[in-house]
């Protein structure tokens, strides 16, 4: 993981005293223990640039700050070609990355298509303050050590667990918005922005599908090519599904040595499926069986005091204690691969929740996903909400507008700070997150992607071998669409070029008697939640309603657990859990199975 911050003097140059502070406020902005922590810097004119890594050498490519062409560059994230620093900040280099560069006078930085690789920015009477950590520019912003939160801002993060917005919990700090740059020279700051693609219409006739098509596989290619050079093969998880068949047939297209493992009894789609690719493909595979233990009717699990502490320590506040966040372990160089985010070659995952593509129908997921829970929220909160969606509502093509929409914060917010544990441990390439492969995605038509037909044919062109392996679970959307009557059909245009036809699907297996005890708190755990809740209600009147709340937690499990977890998560940030030491001596709690004897 690396983390930057650049400072820019609006009249003169920096003081010690502040250089002072960047020193030592990083052990609180970057969730690593502190003695694996390594920096270099780099002083301007005017401008300083900070770079720090838990990376144990400087094996990695490119360098914390390099210098081309008379300025120091900075990268967080990674590069398809390492060698490409020197085209930064074009934004049209492939990786999953932001950047930072500065010169005598001149501090910059910038964001890829998606920003889940952040920038975060604030300014002072004397300074422009760009980090890669809110919290980082937060407390360089801050006269004093005191957090100063933007409660307003927190609404979007109890609806929905993640930002909704440019904002962040840190009064006077913002994110930077995708595709975007930001420069002070001499002390002024311009901010750049480029738009998200427009996609183009849906290719009406097979040559044009198959070179649309080919720009997307051929950017993808070029994601994976550094790992044609890792010595060993690279282990990829394989289920039947979508996501990770994409990425099995690019491995083989690109001539990148990988194994396979699926997790499963013998007898699930999952497995069957797997153990098909993988024979097609000629690649081992190897299956880890579930073990087989005793039904429980209860479990330990550890307190929501210290699964928050950990989740605001790592994720400032931007993603909610419900999520399972990696945990720490040392950094780990071995080029990996992660398969985040395949959604964007489907339209997004807002949109892949639709079964009615009605214009009201796709209106009211828009308004749904700003303004959810409205009778929770104060008026303030519900107007500070429908603020925020006015501008999506008033596009024209709301599938484009929900795509986008997935990508500005679903990508662009939760993704970016919940992916921040494992960034702790390795930086994985991540094919679906690409600057290049989100760029040739975006420009295909919404509705072409969300028939799958997009991928479909990415995964023949890619491996054909797999022409007859089945999809677990539902059927490919475009053949669900072609087998409806023509006055249902949903991608109407997708019958003018016939594909072949796909075997049957297999459903997915319902193994019954599955709970978690996130979603199934139980009565103690309930309890826990409750009274953190309830006894914050002054830190979170601003933005809830305290009835409401009180009514939320009447019964003896909460109704609403993922809400629960989003507003304890709030209230433990608002009444200072961190920054500050780690809670100790925590009971675990018991979570009792909703019904044992089923």
């Amino acid at each position: 993981m690396r983390v930057y911050l650049g400072l820019a003097a609006k009249r003169q140059d920096i003081s010690p005293a502040i250089l002072n502070r960047a020193r030592s406020v990083i052990e609180w902005a970057f969730p690593v223990p502190p003695d694996v922590i390594r920096g270099r810097e780099w002083h301007g004119r005017g401008v300083s640039l900070f770079a720090w890594t838990n990376e144990p050498d400087d094996a990695r490519q490119p360098p914390l700050i390099t210098e081309h062409g008379g300025r120091v560059i900075g990268l967080n994230g990674h590069l398809a070609d390492p060698s490409e620093v020197t085209a930064l900040p074009d934004d049209s280099v492939g990786g999953c990355f932001s950047v930072w560069f500065a010169r005598d006078g001149e501090l910059g930085a910038s964001t890829a298509i998606n920003r889940v690789c952040p920038v975060f920015h604030a300014e002072t009477p004397e300074l422009h303050i760009v980090g890669s950590r809110a919290l980082l520019v937060h407390l360089m912003a801050r006269p004093d050590e005191r957090v100063d939160f933007d409660v307003l801002a927190l609404q979007s993060m109890v609806r929905q667990g993640f930002f909704l917005s440019d904002e962040t919990p840190y009064k006077g700090v913002s994110a930077l918005r995708p595709s975007s740059r930001l420069v002070v020279r001499d002390g002024v700051r311009t901010v750049t922005e480029t738009p998200l693609p427009q996609a183009a219409p849906a290719p009406t006739s097979a040559r044009h599908k198959r070179a649309a098509v080919g720009e997307l596989a051929e950017a993808l290619l070029a994601t994976v090519a550094p790992l044609r050079d890792l010595g060993e093969p690279v282990n990829l998880a394989l289920t039947g599904g979508r996501d990770t068949r994409i990425l099995a047939a690019l491995l083989h297209a690109a001539r990148v040595p990988f194994r396979t493992t699926t997790n499963g009894l013998d007898t699930h789609p999952d497995v069957i499926i797997a153990r098909m690719i993988a024979e097609r493909l000629g690649v081992e595979h190897t299956v880890i069986a579930p073990p087989q233990t005793a039904a429980k009717d209860a479990v330990l699990v550890e307190h929501p005091l210290g699964r928050a502490w950990e989740t605001l320590r790592t994720c400032e506040g931007m993603t909610s204690a419900y999520e399972t966040i990696v945990s720490y372990l040392p950094y780990s160089g071995k080029p990996t691969m992660s398969g985040q985010s395949g959604e964007t070659l489907r339209a997004g995952s807002l949109n892949l929740l639709q079964t009615d593509l009605g214009d009201q129908a796709l209106r009211r997921r828009i308004e749904t996903t700003f303004t959810k829970d409205a009778k929770l929220f104060t008026a303030e909160a519900n107007e500070h909400a429908r603020e925020l969606a006015r501008p999506w509502l008033a596009r024209e093509n709301r599938l484009e507008t929900l795509d986008h929409l997935y990508i500005w914060y679903k990508v662009g917010r939760w993704q970016a700070s919940a992916r921040a544990g494992s960034l702790r441990r390795g930086d994985p390439v991540r094919p679906f997150l690409d600057n290049r492969v989100v760029r040739a995605a975006l420009s295909l038509d919404q509705s072409w992607r969300l028939s799958e037909e997009v991928i479909y044919t990415l995964i023949l062109r890619l491996a054909p071998e797999l022409r007859d392996v089945p999809i677990e679970g539902k059927q490919w959307r475009f053949v669900q669409s072609a087998e409806s009557t023509p006055a249902k059909r949903r991608f109407p245009w997708s019958a003018r070029t016939r594909l072949p036809d796909p075997p049957p699907h297999l459903p997915t297996t319902k193994t019954g008697g599955g709970w978690s005890w996130r979603t199934s708190p139980g009565p103690a755990l309930t309890d826990v939640l409750r009274r953190q809740v309830l006894g914050s209600l002054d830190a979170l009147a601003p933005i809830v309603e305290p009835d409401e709340v009180r009514a939320l937690f009447a019964d003896p499990v909460v109704r609403k657990p993922a809400l629960a977890w989003h507003l304890y998560t709030v209230s433990t940030l608002l009444t200072g859990l961190y920054p500050g030491k780690a809670p100790e001596d925590l009971p675990r709690i018991t979570v009792s199975r909703p019904d044992p004897g089923r």
